[in-house]
């Protein structure tokens, strides 16, 4: 039997149909995600799975004694209290369980034939057992420290933000484990490693999960089942984001020519869905594998661990860059930048350059200061070291407030404060409202003020009006915050027919992989990596290096005295001392000549003296070389960091 059934359902507001004789239901240990537009009708239908939403028509049925509890946009809290007591609030039942269970332990010692004793003890074990409270002290304090609560844990609760309270509620939510628990946008105001932990507490005790999410990969990694709320009408998806692509396009086909846009966008969709996610975990099977065995003998070949974590470090670095980068124009040059915000270090001693046609992702925890790098950019506040040098060029910026927005104008007088009813919109004439059906705005939105939309479509309207501004370069503070996942689609296209210049925070990875070229990562120590790889790659690299050095030194704790003895006996050959000084100009030479080289096939004037297959042939020779003279490299800095660290 279901957990819960909801049988024809049909649900109205004023005039307007939202849900027309729809079928739902929720079996135990199932994680079902509903998608759709905003407005289709997502919420109702979690508000009519919790039940504080009644349906005009149709039964909802539930099972006897069944928990729900559902995570709200805007969490109420007890009066007066604070973070711990939050998190912890709702845990009363299961503390009391635990301590009555303990009685019982103790009374069916000296009592061990009661029958009425022993099944009260048994009732009370599964019901500790099925909300996973044995630790629930240890779950408390892992939690709050992975929801980075632990800095505000005795603090008023109303002093937080909105989005730290929302962590709160989670968090509580969480430990409480219902029968059925109900998410709208978990992953909003997480971070990266928050969403992380989430998806591994979720799949661990295997909740029972109905959510709404516009985090592809968090869809992806969570989903047994999709429920797409289109028309007033459900339809299910097995499987999570890439299953619904498949199973959606596979849909699509069958229905009418005036799908064809959808199906566009669904294969453009589902094709970089396998190229840039499924390729790259073929790519990482290998290392993976690795990994794996590495774990039987990490007790004892501390080694062999240092030399892939040398190997993962290697791959996380970015040899082969684009050269044709120096051709472009400047935007931004950044020289030794420090960052402060009240008391707080944020950044210090980055250096990099801007150029036009450069698509970066700011990332990071949350708190890193990844707002206020970009407030630096655009002139806001003042670095409290270094400088910022600005090239001449316009500047389109989108924030979370939304700040380019006029609540009393309507759309028309928004898009056209000059009349008319056109705008431009990389140089293409277009009527507002051929240009508004893009991001999904009805006709009858045209005269609508902008004070009365939802949070969703404030974020479509100024998004939608920031690709019609003359900018060489768009800089946006997460802006898939509160929009549907077809207007993500939306978004994503027009920032990759963007031909200028780009600058993102975001913690959705998947929209980052998606459309980011480079990555500035801010890190623990107050500096900003960057990196060329997609952002879930680097995360993936990350975790694995973390996996290596707990495995290094576990093992390092574990070596006998007789191998301490054998490392003091290491050094450098004379050969090893002289390669040290000299393979790092030798690499940088290298370096130069295969430039030279790759100049050369790109230029017919170049190639077509010397022939195309001499000029590979030395290319190929110059890049086994280089790789060569690296990893020899390596290996003696590798050496050499074993003689520092040796015992004295």
């Amino acid at each position: 039997m279901a957990l819960i059934d909801l049988q024809n359902i049909s649900k109205h507001y004023s005039a307007q149909k939202i849900l027309n004789e729809v079928n739902f239901h929720v079996d135990e240990g199932e994680r079902i995600v509903i998608i759709g537009k905003n407005g289709s009708g997502k919420s109702t239908l979690m508000k009519i799975v919790n039940g504080t939403l009644a349906q005009d028509a149709g039964n909802r049925i539930t099972k006897n004694d069944l928990e729900i509890k559902m995570l709200d946009q805007r969490p109420n809290f007890k009066d007066g209290q604070s973070v711990r007591e939050a998190v912890e609030d709702g845990l009363k039942e299961l503390n009391d369980a635990k301590t009555k269970y303990n009685e019982l332990s103790i009374k069916l010692a000296d009592d061990f034939q009661n029958k009425k004793l022993l099944d009260e003890h048994e009732n009370l074990s599964r019901y500790i057992q099925h909300h996973n409270a044995w630790n629930l002290d240890d779950k408390v304090e892992r939690i709050i420290e992975h929801f980075d609560l632990k800095q505000y844990e005795n603090k008023p609760i109303v002093l937080l933000s909105g989005g730290e309270q929302r962590r709160v509620a989670l968090a509580s939510l969480l430990l409480q484990k219902p029968d059925i628990l109900l998410l709208d946008e978990p992953t909003n105001h997480l971070d990266v490693y928050m969403v992380e932990f989430l998806e591994e507490l979720i799949l661990k005790e295997k909740f029972t999960l109905v959510f709404i999410s516009h985090d592809r990969y968090f869809i992806d990694r969570i989903a047994t089942k999709s429920i797409e709320v289109e028309e007033c009408a459900l339809r299910e998806y097995k499987g999570g984001y890439s299953d619904y692509l498949t199973q959606k396009e596979e849909y699509i086909r069958t229905l009418q020519k005036q799908h064809d846009n959808l199906l566009d966008v669904l294969k453009r969709e589902n094709a970089w869905f396998a190229r840039g996610v499924r390729a790259r975990l073929k790519r990482n099977e290998g290392r993976k594998e690795r990994l794996m065995s590495l774990r039987d003998d990490a007790k004892t070949n501390p080694a062999k661990i240092r030399k892939m974590s040398i190997e993962l470090q290697r791959e996380a670095k970015n040899f082969n860059r684009d050269k044709s980068i120096n051709k472009q124009k400047m935007l931004f040059e950044v020289e030794n930048l420090g960052l402060t915000l009240g008391d707080k270090e944020l950044l210090k001693n980055f250096t990099t350059r801007i150029l036009q046609k450069d698509v970066i992702a700011i990332v990071g925890p949350n708190g890193s200061g990844k707002s206020t790098l970009l407030k630096a950019l655009l002139g806001r506040i003042e670095p409290t070291a270094g400088k910022i040098k600005q090239g001449e060029f316009k500047i389109g910026y989108f924030d979370q407030h939304r700040e380019m927005l006029d609540d009393d104008k309507n759309l028309m007088e928004t898009f056209c404060p000059h009349g008319g009813d056109r705008v431009i919109v990389r140089g293409k004439d277009m009527h507002i409202y051929g240009y508004l059906k893009n991001f999904l705005f009805p006709r009858e939105f045209l005269d609508k003020k902008i004070g009365i939309l939802s949070g969703g479509e404030k974020n479509r309207i100024a998004l939608a009006l920031l690709f019609t501004k003359n900018v060489d370069i768009l800089i946006l503070d997460e802006p898939t915050n509160d929009l549907d996942i077809p207007t993500i689609n939306i978004l994503e296209e027009q920032l990759t027919n963007f031909s200028g210049a780009v600058i993102i925070v975001s913690h959705d990875r998947y929209f980052v992989d998606k459309i980011a070229k480079k990555l500035f990562i801010f890190k623990d120590n107050k500096q900003i990596e960057e990196s060329y790889k997609q952002y879930s790659e680097y995360l993936e690299l990350e975790s694995e290096l973390k996996e290596l050095d707990a495995m290094e030194s576990d093992s390092t704790k574990k070596e006998n005295t007789t191998a301490k003895e054998k490392v003091k006996t290491i050094k450098l050959t004379f050969k090893e001392k002289m390669a040290l000084e000299s393979l790092p100009d030798e690499i940088d030479k290298i370096e130069k000549q295969i430039e030279e080289k790759n100049k050369c096939l790109a230029d017919p004037k170049c190639y077509e003296d010397i022939g195309i297959a001499q000029i590979a042939l030395e290319l190929k020779s110059l890049e086994d070389d280089y790789e060569q003279k690296v990893e020899d490299l390596l290996s003696i800095e590798e050496k050499q960091e074993t003689i520092d660290n040796r015992p004295k």
